[in-house]
């Protein structure tokens, strides 16, 4: 990247600073390259010399003077000082070439390496199997995705997996669900479970198995026809999750079941290290980890009853630890195989991730209804002589769904759900992805179908595609018009760029890579849209100034090439976010 260059070139220069003793010996710090706030101070600036006042003993802005005086640029850039800031400005004939590199690269184009091929796992999405994918599940799908995508774009080896929720107390619910209606179906006098899941889809999986399976589970003893019939269900609802992803363009390496990690002894396995250390406890029948080891005191139970030690303990530490209950009490869960909380199954996956299938890092994608469980997994890893720097779980905020001007009610349990499809039905799968990409991921989005509908050049969902659209109709003219003329010629010489708006557009194309890397180092994907919205927007302005068709021959291939790179540029972006690149709107 141009920035990685640049300080490339600044550190050489305080070395040779130094070398002829314009500076005094000291080691040089970290410091960062980065465009100026303000408009006019050029397109790059180091503050290096406001770090070195110090060290240096001088003023920065006569540090930056000798850094500069020892610069050694070439045409990439000219340099100037500014207080204690160096400022760069890349010049037209570096810029020039550097449409030439865009084009050559093609669909690589925005590719970097700082993951040097580093494994990450992307797990998201990973909504319980009890129902459709919501629009709310929406969103982690997409935030993922697009993760895992630019991921792949900064140099990393990206899997990409969801999490099957197939164990546990919501299955047990759900299972019972589709017994009930399904006996109900047959005929059978069955009740409907107080803290059943009533939506309709219920109905359909319960006429789904009929269907294949006929009456065979109704003779059954009832909680092995649950069992039996929950898994059935599951099954049915994760073969509709995959048709919704499909929708929006997003698929996984694996889809890995939560039942697995019992079935397979790795639960059993992983349990013993955290033992030996003496981080499990038992209080009141269950199971806890407890993250030093001390007891569990219930939150009502008087001062004066606990033991002196546990008193002690518990007046000395600076921090309340993360305790939580791994395995349920027999008294409130009379079935073994459903004791285990979720955070048990948390244990063994995390172990499975970072040791068994040994990824570099793993990133969780979660709902903010989860925020409360981040410290209990990072304590767990920590706990299990993991590094818990590996683990990455990103908080998203739920979206507000609004038509008509106001808002609709979701909740899975109670029926009254909003589908992924029911949104792509009304506004396609470009549209939604967009909108729940447009804010940063702790920011709360409100998604207006009425307002995404509206499919004009004033909406910012469709204002990139419709950039890359006018893009393809330019080329169609050229080929109707003026065949042949945009030829193979470099863009340097008579054939450079010179006009304000074509500069612009090309430092814009630029800012690619650094997109990239801006997202990869962050892993908040909003930075695609906003950039996607910039670029649209520079394109424009150098279409409105800069005539293509109707100019002389150098300049009109010297334009066509620019819009290749331009065309070049939207798609990366758009591909990036999952979205198509469509020519013609």
């Amino acid at each position: 990247m141009i920035r990685d260059h640049l300080k490339q070139l600044v550190t050489q220069a305080i070395q040779s600073a130094q070398a002829s003793g314009d500076l005094p010996a000291f080691d040089i710090p970290a410091f960062t390259i980065e465009h100026p706030k303000q408009a006019g101070m050029g397109d790059y600036a180091a503050s290096v010399a406001l770090q070195l006042a110090r060290a240096a003993r001088l003023a920065p802005p006569q540090i930056a003077q000798k850094i500069a005086g020892h610069l050694q640029p070439g045409d990439i850039a000219t340099a100037e000082v500014v207080g204690g800031y160096i400022n760069f400005r890349l010049t037209p004939a570096f810029l020039s070439r550097q449409v030439d590199e865009i084009v050559a690269a093609g669909e690589n184009w925005g590719n970097i390496s700082i993951g040097a091929g580093q494994s990450i796992q992307v797990e998201h999405g990973s909504a319980n199997p009890t129902g459709p994918l919501t629009v709310a599940a929406g969103r982690n799908v997409v935030i993922g995705d697009t993760l895992a995508n630019t991921l792949a774009a900064a140099g990393y080896t990206v899997h990409r997996e969801w999490y099957v929720n197939d164990a546990g107390n919501q299955i047990r619910h759900f299972g019972a669900s589709v017994y009930a209606r399904y006996m109900q179906q047959l005929g059978h006098d069955e009740p409907f479970p107080e803290d059943g899941y009533r939506g309709d889809y219920i109905g359909d999986i319960a006429a789904h198995i009929i269907a294949r399976e006929g009456d065979r589970y109704a003779g059954l003893p009832r909680d092995e026809a649950r069992r039996a019939l929950g898994r059935l269900g599951i099954d049915a609802m994760m073969e509709s999750v995959r048709a919704s992803l499909a929708r929006v363009r997003i698929t996984y390496d694996n889809f890995f079941s939560e039942r697995s990690l019992y079935e397979s002894g790795l639960f059993e396995r992983v349990l013993p290290v955290l033992r030996e250390k003496g981080l499990l406890v038992e209080h009141d029948d269950a199971l806890w980890f407890s993250e030093d080891g001390s007891p569990i005191v219930d939150a009502g139970t008087p001062v004066a009853d606990l033991d002196e030690a546990t008193k002690s303990k518990l007046q000395n530490q600076k921090s309340k630890p993360v305790q939580a209950v791994v395995i349920r009490s027999p008294k409130v869960i009379p079935d073994p195989a459903e004791r285990p909380t979720y955070f048990a199954s948390d244990i063994a996956y995390v172990w499975n991730k970072l040791v068994e299938r040994g990824f570099d890092r793993a990133i969780y994608v979660w709902g903010e209804d989860h925020q409360g469980d981040v410290p209990r997994l990072l304590a767990v890893t920590k706990a299990l002589g993991l590094d818990p720097n590996r683990v990455t779980l990103l908080i998203y905020r739920f979206i507000t769904l609004m038509r008509g001007g106001q808002e609709v009610r979701m909740g899975k349990r109670a029926g009254n759900i909003v589908t992924l499809d029911d949104v792509v039905d009304e506004v396609g799968a470009d549209a939604t992805r967009y909108v729940l990409l447009s804010r940063s991921i702790d920011t709360k989005i409100v998604f207006d179908l009425d307002a995404v509908k509206q499919q004009s050049e004033d909406n910012p969902v469709f204002y990139p595609q419709y950039a890359h659209a006018r893009i393809c109709s330019i080329f169609r003219k050229a080929a109707e018009t003026r065949s042949g003329e945009a030829g193979e010629q470099r863009s340097e010489g008579a054939a450079g760029y010179t006009h304000p708006s074509e500069l612009n557009l090309i430092r814009r194309l630029l800012e690619l890579p650094e997109v990239v890397e801006l997202v990869a180092t962050t892993l908040q994907p909003h930075h695609l849209t906003t950039y996607a919205q910039s670029l649209a927007a520079t394109f424009n302005a150098f279409y409105r100034d800069c005539r293509i068709i109707g100019e002389a021959p150098a300049v009109f291939a010297a334009r066509m090439k620019l819009a290749r790179a331009s065309q070049i540029t939207l798609a990366r972006a758009l591909g990036l976010m999952g979205m198509s690149a469509p020519e013609r709107m």
